[in-house]
C-alpha cells in the first residue's frame, strides 16, 4: 500500500483499479412539454352514433333579412320588385330588365334579347329572386322596401325563407408501433415503456390539432390579405409590393367580423379535456405562427404607436389563453408552434420570386404565405365517434411480448405492440366566422 491516498482520476487511471462506471445516468429523461392544444378546446365535439353512417348533417335557417336568404317571392337581390309577368336578362353580368312577357306565354317580346340569351354562354335569362331589403344598408333603399299595408290589405308584402344543409364526414385514423422484449429488459431507460405509450398518445392528439387547423384555415370564408394582395400567388416581400399585414388590415378585419356578427366572446374547454368551459369575454382570438411574431410585436398603429400590448401587462386582469403573447386593437394574440403555412416553393408557386430584400421568409425563391386566424365562437364542432362530447376518443390497444403473441410470424413471442386509432371529422357551422389574413413573414 502506498502511503499516499487513493485517486480517482478519470476513472481510467484509479489507483485502486479501473472504474466500471463513469458517469451518473438520470434515469428520468429529458421529456419535451407536452404541446398545448390550441385549436380542439374551441368546440365540443358531436359524437356520432353506431348504424347511422359516416355523414352528419344539420339544417341551417337563414334569417328573414339576411343576405343570404333569397327567395323568388318577388323581390330581387339588387332591392328591385320583380314581376311575375317579366323575365330578367343578364347581359355580361349586368341586369337587364325589360324582357317582358305575357302571363300566359313562354316567349320573349323582346326577341333580341331572348336570342342572345339562349345562344351566348355569357347571358342569362332567369326570373329574379332576392330578399327583402336587396342586401343594402341604404337609408332610402331599406325605407323604400318597408312592408307598409294599406287599409285593406290585401296579396302584398310575400317574403319567403330559405334553409341550408350543413354536413360533415369522419374519417379513421391510425398507427402502431412495435418493439421485442429484449428492448425493454437490457435497455439503459428502465421507464422505456411509459415513454413510448405517452408519446404515442401526444403523436395522436398532435396529428388531430393538424388535421383541424387544415380544415379551419380551408374553411374560412372571410379572408382578407396583407398589402395589395389579392391572392396567394400575390405575396411579396419586395418592398415596392410588399404584403405585410398592418394594424389597418386586422382593423378592417375586426369590421368585417362585426358586419358577420362573430361574437366577442370564445368558449374554451379548459381543465379535464371531459368537463369545464371557460368564457373569454370582450375579445377575438387571433392565433398565428411563431414566425409572425416579429410582425406583431413591431406594428403600429393609425397614430404611429405601438399597437401591441404584452401580456404582462394585463395578464392579473383576466384569464390567459394558452400560448398568448399579447394584444393587438381587439384581438388577443396566441402563438401556436406548430401553425401551419403555404411554402412558396408548392406545387402551385405560391407568391412572388425573391427580390433583392432578404428581410421576408422565402422557399425556393418565392415568398412563404402564413395565416393569422380567427375562429369566432361557435362556428364550428369536431366529429367523433361514440364520445363523451368534450373531445375526440382515441381507442388504444396494446398486446406485450408473450405467449399472447405467439404465432406463426412470431413463434417465440420475442414481439410485442402499441396501436392506437380515432375517427375524426370537422362540421362548419358559422363559416363567415372563420377569418384568415394572409401575410408574408419577416426573418
Amino acid at each position: 500500500m502506498s502511503d499516499s491516498p487513493q485517486v480517482y482520476g478519470d476513472g481510467t487511471d484509479s489507483t485502486i483499479g479501473t472504474q466500471l462506471t463513469t458517469f451518473y445516468h438520470q434515469k428520468k429523461a429529458l421529456i419535451e412539454l407536452v404541446k398545448e392544444r390550441y385549436f380542439g378546446q374551441l368546440a365540443d365535439t358531436i359524437g356520432m352514433p353506431k348504424n347511422m353512417g359516416k355523414k352528419i348533417m344539420r339544417y341551417h335557417y337563414l334569417p328573414l333579412l339576411d343576405e343570404a336568404n333569397e327567395n323568388d317571392q318577388g323581390i330581387d337581390a339588387a332591392g328591385a320588385l320583380l314581376l311575375m309577368t317579366k323575365w330578367y336578362v343578364f347581359v355580361g353580368g349586368a341586369l337587364v330588365p325589360d324582357a317582358t312577357i305575357a302571363t300566359n306565354s313562354a316567349g320573349f317580346a323582346t326577341e333580341a334579347l331572348a336570342v342572345a340569351a339562349m345562344t351566348d354562354p355569357a347571358q342569362a335569362v332567369t326570373l329574379g329572386s332576392g330578399n327583402l331589403y336587396g342586401s343594402s344598408k341604404d337609408i332610402g333603399t331599406i325605407a323604400g322596401k318597408m312592408p307598409a299595408l294599406s287599409e285593406h290589405g290585401g296579396r302584398v308584402n310575400r317574403v319567403g325563407m330559405k334553409r341550408i344543409e350543413l354536413e360533415g364526414t369522419i374519417t379513421k385514423y391510425g398507427f402502431f408501433d412495435e418493439y421485442t422484449q429484449e428492448s425493454l429488459d437490457f435497455d439503459t431507460d428502465a421507464e422505456l415503456e411509459m415513454h413510448i405509450n405517452r408519446e404515442m398518445l401526444r403523436g395522436a392528439n398532435e396529428i388531430t390539432e393538424d388535421l383541424l387547423q387544415i380544415d379551419l384555415i380551408n374553411g374560412a370564408a372571410t379572408i382578407r390579405y396583407g398589402g395589395a394582395a389579392e391572392g396567394l400567388d400575390d405575396m411579396s416581400g419586395v418592398t415596392a409590393t410588399l404584403t405585410e399585414v398592418t394594424y389597418a388590415d386586422l382593423a378592417k378585419l375586426a369590421i368585417d367580423l362585426d358586419n358577420n356578427r362573430t361574437p366577442k366572446h370564445t368558449k374554451i374547454i379548459s381543465g379535464s379535456r371531459m368537463i369545464d368551459t371557460k368564457v373569454i369575454n370582450a375579445c377575438r382570438v387571433l392565433y398565428i405562427g411563431s414566425e409572425l411574431q416579429p410582425t406583431i410585436e413591431k406594428m403600429k398603429d393609425y397614430h404611429d404607436n405601438p399597437a401591441f400590448i404584452p401580456l404582462a401587462q394585463y395578464a392579473a386582469a383576466g384569464t390567459e389563453i394558452n400560448g398568448e403573447i399579447g394584444t393587438v386593437g381587439s384581438f388577443r394574440v396566441v402563438v401556436v408552434p406548430e401553425m401551419l403555412h403555404h411554402d412558396g416553393s408548392a406545387a402551385r408557386s405560391i407568391g412572388i420570386a425573391e427580390g433583392v430584400n432578404a428581410g421576408y421568409r422565402t422557399t425556393g425563391g418565392f415568398y412563404d404565405a402564413y395565416p393569422m386566424l380567427v375562429v369566432g365562437s361557435e362556428s364550428f364542432v369536431t366529429i367523433g365517434f361514440q364520445t363523451a362530447g368534450k373531445t375526440v376518443k382515441f381507442k388504444i390497444y396494446h398486446k406485450k411480448p408473450g405467449k399472447d403473441m405467439v404465432s406463426s410470424v412470431d413463434p417465440y413471442g420475442e414481439s410485442g405492440l402499441m396501436s392506437i386509432k380515432w375517427y375524426y371529422g370537422t362540421m362548419l357551422l358559422r363559416s363567415e366566422r372563420l377569418a384568415v389574413v394572409w401575410t408574408v413573414a419577416q426573418l
